[in-house]
């Protein structure tokens, strides 16, 4: 138990909190938002004879838990027997439907193995709720501690029930909301009290059981926020949400689950032969996926999907580099919500381009929820400017694959002028080439640098797309395309100013070893040794201070590497 860690995670449902800077300065990021831990919708409580079922207490005489990638279902099956001797086999399944972003279903069944007696299952919510607190090691937990959540109203209504809840400062409402119903057994119901102050809702089921005879709680749950709807309407949704899951049954819920996994997997399945667990990890990995991507153009995928706390729940542009192209290749309709997503902050980031002194264009965030940057360490937050590429690259990919004309009028559009326009000032004109000084590539141990060879390819390509897709829309969509001028307040001539740049784009490049080097002062530095670096000192971030690591030449991501696979049409094999 000790290192378990429950949660329940809702996609962009996040607390905002200043940012404490000893030593501030212009531009640095206000607030950060924290993903919440929320509204505990899980506690079923099972009681025989007087004696509460617990994995620590009596015999458990089998156990075995199974998660279905299939069908998306979390299976549980057991035989428990009690202090006095009475056995039962449990069987618990959980569902979080991808068919209803608000719905999640337990379906917990008791059967008696060798006797008759009473069985009492207390259905519950609790709102007494915190984030696990992980400051030293944003991988792992929030920088938040203590609760967040404020629970504000409780309600009961025989076998319904619900919570609101509120964050204080970024002024979101929830409800959480459940219904339930008891099959295989005549029972008698009432309601566990207890006051606001508890935060807690439970209805308790009293069952005559006999020997044989199964008897089935089935738990509806709805997890509905003012970031959805009106927060005068979060109740009646809430609770509409679980009365028609009910009114639908548990079975077609499990069969409309099935089906959409089945037609994810017949597209997105990758078969790995003569491997398992290989086969196993990579399924996995396409599970959490589909399990954590936001489908709704307001939401995109948090770092570590919803997995956990690590990293405050933030979208990175992880997102775009490594998660958009496989669904844009096997599931393009979840693909573009999260471009929407990036399209729909793009007044944040046009913001934030105006914080850098960069009166035209935008500069997206390096992490954030909302829309506004959250990073308080720009060395390898801010100075991350790649980002505005990595964004422009998903768009153009999505564009190329799929030809949506009307996505690419609406939408690609502004956002792909917009990052090239926040090139032309970002960069710099040097002895006859455009240069990028100051930036951090992906590599985060090598921050600050001049002419990072990711960012500036990458943003040659920005611009260079940029300017044939204007030339696109000049030809076939003019007045669509004096809509876009007008609306970012264009300058006559900047499309040439793209394909100036685009054209004279200086990538390093060092002559002694006919090699491209990361940035200018890549090769120039001291490699870092490995060889006398202890395994107890990694990952080096948590051991070595930056300064430290900066005048090394070492590596934490996929940089020069990642250009030439992204890119990979720009380079020569040798290359």
């Amino acid at each position: 138990p000790a290192k378990s860690t429950k949660g329940t995670f809702l996609n962009g449902f996040y607390e905002r909190h200043p940012i404490q800077y000893p030593e501030g300065a212009f531009g640095y990021a206000k607030f950060d938002d924290t993903m919440l831990n929320v509204t505990n919708s899980l506690p079923i409580y099972l009681t025989i004879e007087g004696e509460t079922f617990s994995m620590f207490r009596g015999t458990v005489l089998d156990y075995n838990r199974l998660l279905c990638l299939q069908t998306g279902k979390m299976i549980r099956s057991l035989v428990w027997r009690s202090g006095k001797g009475h056995e039962v086999k449990i069987n618990i399944t959980r569902m979080v439907c991808q068919m209803n972003k608000h719905l999640a279903v337990i379906e917990y069944a008791v059967t008696p193995i060798n006797f008759d007696g009473k069985i009492e299952l207390c259905s519950g919510l609790d709102g007494n709720v915190r984030n696990m607190s992980a400051a030293d090691d944003p991988r792992v937990g929030a920088g938040v501690s203590g609760q967040t959540l404020q629970t504000i109203y409780a309600k009961q209504d025989q076998t319904f029930a619900a919570l609101e809840q509120r964050t204080p400062t970024s002024g979101f409402f929830m409800v959480c909301a459940m219904e339930n119903v008891i099959e295989g057994a005549t029972y008698t119901t009432d309601e566990v009290e207890y006051t606001i102050f508890d935060q807690k809702k439970e209805v308790r089921f009293t069952i005559n059981g006999k020997k044989g005879e199964k008897v089935v709680l089935t738990k509806y749950i709805a997890y509905v926020t003012s970031r959805d709807y009106d927060k005068d309407e979060i109740h009646r949704r809430a609770r509409e949400v679980v009365t028609t899951a009910k009114a639908t049954g548990c079975a077609k819920l499990q069969q409309e689950q099935c089906s959409f996994y089945q037609s994810f997997w017949e597209r997105a399945d990758v078969e790995i032969r003569g491997d398992p667990y290989l086969q196993q990890g990579i399924r996995f990995n396409l599970f959490h996926l589909v399990q954590s991507v936001g489908r709704d153009g307001t939401t995109n995928i948090g770092a570590k999907g919803l997995t956990g706390e690590g990293y405050n729940g933030h979208y990175f542009w992880d997102g775009e580099v490594y998660v958009t192209p496989f669904f844009l290749y096997t599931n393009p309709s979840m693909a573009k919500p999260l471009l929407l997503h990036r399209y729909h902050t793009l007044d944040q980031a046009r913001r934030r381009a105006r914080d850098l002194n960069i009166q035209r264009g935008c500069l997206f965030p390096w992490r954030t929820i909302c829309g506004e940057e959250c990073s308080s360490f720009f060395p390898a937050g801010t100075a991350q400017v790649h980002i505005n590429a990595d964004i422009a690259y998903c768009f153009k990919s999505y564009i190329s694959a799929t030809h949506d004309v009307e996505f690419m009028i609406q939408h690609g559009a502004e956002v792909l002028f917009e990052t090239a326009r926040s090139w032309i000032e970002l960069g710099t004109w040097q002895n006859g080439t455009f240069q990028l000084h100051g930036v951090t590539g992906p590599d985060e141990y090598t921050a600050i640098v001049d002419n990072n060879f990711y960012t500036n390819s990458m943003a040659q390509m920005n611009l260079q797309y940029a300017f044939e897709l204007y030339q696109i829309l000049t030809s076939e969509h003019p007045e669509e395309l004096n809509r876009i001028k007008i609306k970012i307040g264009w300058q006559d001539g900047e499309e040439m100013e793209w394909e100036n740049a685009h054209q004279k784009m200086y990538l390093p490049h060092d002559k002694t070893s006919n090699i491209h080097p990361q940035d200018d002062s890549f090769l120039k530095k001291k490699p870092w040794d490995f060889e006398n670096t202890p395994t107890s000192k990694y990952p080096l971030l948590l051991h070595f201070h930056p300064l430290v690591i900066y005048k090394h030449r070492v590596c934490k991501q996929a940089d020069l590497i990642l250009a030439h696979y992204l890119l990979g049409d720009k380079f020569t094999l040798k290359e």
